[in-house]
């Protein structure tokens, strides 16, 4: 009967554990908690209504995934990508894919039905292109460069779920979590980049389609390399952006006895 009622017990503790890996996912993911931001136990345990153990197993939990690190004072923060990180991501990205989508084109994984939504995902970046053709506008809002990441992300998801491999598919979900984190930044989609993007998922459907499996592999590599250099020349762009905000001061400061004299 002890071992008993010890396991119940022990159920409400996973359950808090999991809602709070849950909620500091979506915090991250919706941008709630930036890059660097600081997390706290406290305001979590109070926000969730539980002790703060299960809110320091959810953390530590995410800290093995890479979602959070350790900082230097001590405490735990949202994890600040690095340009080697984004290289790392996209590598393993890529092996992933290319392995998953292959599979489904080699064995005829994919169905009329599946096809189906996969298109239906790849329809929805189509009618971004026209929202933006008929707004006269450079590049996607803020609200549509989120639904383009929506579709982004579920049509690369169910893809990979046809492969029938949920390891793959657990760790994809992860990496692109961490991508997401610094796609919070990036700068709209314009009509180009949106055709493009719209050509290629189509051209892998049709390669997966025909069961062509060097095409499909090849369509996705490419796709996921192209995506990697826009990756990487926007962290680039950013990095100067923050160099030339934080030399601003200085210049100031190095001046401001001449300013105030004159």
């Amino acid at each position: 009967m002890a071992k008993r009622r010890k396991a119940s017990s022990a159920a409400p503790s996973t359950t808090i554990r999991q809602r709070a890996y849950l909620c500091i996912q979506r915090k991250i993911a919706t941008g709630e908690l930036a890059p660097g931001s600081a997390i706290s136990e406290l305001d979590l345990a109070t926000e969730l209504d539980s002790s703060r153990t299960p809110i320091r197993e959810a953390m530590s939990q995410l800290v093995a995934e890479g979602l959070l690190e350790l900082s230097q004072g001590g405490g735990v923060v949202v994890m600040q990508l690095t340009r080697e990180n984004i290289i790392d991501l996209y590598e393993l990205r890529e092996a992933l894919e290319m392995y998953a989508v292959g599979k489904v084109a080699r064995l005829g994984l994919m169905r009329a039905a599946e096809r189906e939504q996969l298109e239906k995902h790849v329809d929805a970046i189509l009618a971004l292109k026209d929202e933006l053709l008929k707004s006269g506008d450079a590049t996607l809002s803020a609200e549509q460069m989120n639904r383009f990441l929506a579709a982004d992300f579920s049509f690369h998801t169910r893809l990979i779920s046809l492969s029938q491999n949920a390891r793959i598919h657990k760790v994809m979900n992860e990496t692109r979590l961490l991508m997401r984190i610094f796609s919070m930044r990036r700068q709209g989609h314009d009509v180009e980049a949106l055709d493009r993007i719209y050509q290629q998922h189509h051209e892998l459907i049709d390669a997966i389609a025909r069961q062509d499996g060097p095409a499909t592999v090849r369509i996705i590599s490419d796709h996921i390399q192209r995506s990697q250099q826009e990756r990487l020349e926007e962290f680039d762009r950013h990095k100067r952006e923050a160099s030339i905000r934080n030399s601003i001061p200085s210049f100031l400061e190095m001046y401001q006895p001449i300013i105030e004299y004159n």
